[in-house]
């Protein structure tokens, strides 16, 4: 078998290795900055209806769909747009280059989000599933 052919057949079930440990990573974002877990001196424990709360609820909420595959390229588009307003508010006024802004994090999950949008959940998905039925 040629790498070629092991890398066709392996890319579905890694995209949705990379949906699943993406939302891993987003929510707990969300967790924490809800509930506290884990906790983050910066982030934790958000006063209700400030922005960060509001990020918050787009990070629980939309890493919650994504784990589990359900509605997930609405839920990436989302949070694809979520972590690019994180970018232009809170990282993009202290410089313009991400490595220096520490805005490293939300480019990555904007892009790797929107790839997600893109190209769906993969098999091990609630999305795969229903489309089978």
């Amino acid at each position: 078998m040629k790498l070629d052919d092991i890398c066709a057949a392996w890319a579905p079930r890694l995209l949705s290795v990379l949906r699943i440990i993406s939302a891993l990573v987003i929510l707990q974002y969300g967790l924490t900055k809800l509930f506290g877990f884990p906790y983050s001196e910066d982030l934790s424990f958000q006063p209700a209806f400030s922005l960060y709360w509001d990020a918050a609820i787009f990070e629980f909420v939309g890493g919650t769909l994504l784990l589990i595959g359900v509605f997930t390229r609405y839920a990436a588009f989302v949070l694809s747009g979520e972590t690019a307003a994180a970018y232009f508010i809170d990282h993009a006024p202290h410089g313009f280059f991400p490595m220096l802004n520490d805005g490293d994090l939300p480019v990555m999950f904007s892009f790797v989000f929107l790839f997600i949008a893109a190209a769906g959940a993969g098999p091990w998905s609630v999305d795969a599933l229903l489309k089978k039925k």
